[in-house]
C-alpha cells in the first residue's frame, strides 16, 4: 500500500475568498445544559450567548476554529456537525455556488452587526454553511 503525503494549501475557489475562520455548528436541546458541559467538561471558554436567537460560541483553543450552539425544539439524537466557514464576501461566495448549480437553503440571512450566513449542501446532502462577519471581531484580536 502507497501513502502519498500532500503539503496542506490554503482553501481556494474562483469567487470564494476564506478569511480562516470555522465555525463548528451543532445543534443542542438546552444551551444552559451545553455551555456547561462544554466549557466544564471540555475546557472551551464562552465567547457569547444570543438568547433572542438561540445561540452560543465558543472558543476551542484552536485558533479561529469555534464551536457554535444552536438550541433547537427537536434534536435528532445521532449528532453531526454543520461546518461554518468565514469568507471576505458572502454575496461573490454565493454567485460561485450559484455558478457551480449547488443546491442552497434561501437566500442569505442576515443578523444586524453580527453576521451572514448562508446554508448549502455537498452533492450527498450533507449541511455547509458560509459566514461573514460584520462585527470585525477576528480584526481585533
Amino acid at each position: 500500500m502507497t501513502t502519498t503525503i500532500v503539503q496542506p494549501q490554503p482553501a481556494t475557489a474562483p469567487g470564494i475568498a476564506y478569511d480562516g475562520g470555522l465555525t463548528c455548528a451543532l445543534g443542542v436541546a438546552s444551551l444552559d445544559a451545553a455551555i456547561e458541559w462544554y466549557t466544564g467538561i471540555l475546557g472551551m471558554t464562552l465567547l457569547y450567548r444570543r438568547d433572542d436567537i438561540a445561540w452560543a460560541e465558543l472558543t476551542t483553543g484552536v485558533d479561529r476554529v469555534n464551536i457554535g450552539l444552536s438550541q433547537n425544539e427537536t434534536v435528532g439524537g445521532t449528532g453531526g456537525a454543520t461546518l461554518t466557514f468565514g469568507v471576505t464576501d458572502i454575496e461573490a461566495a454565493k454567485a460561485a455556488l450559484d455558478a457551480a448549480d449547488v443546491r442552497q437553503d434561501g437566500e442569505i440571512m442576515e443578523i444586524p452587526e453580527m453576521v451572514k450566513l448562508l446554508t448549502f449542501y455537498d452533492p450527498d446532502g450533507n449541511a455547509l454553511m458560509f459566514y461573514q462577519d460584520l462585527s470585525n471581531a477576528h480584526e481585533a484580536a
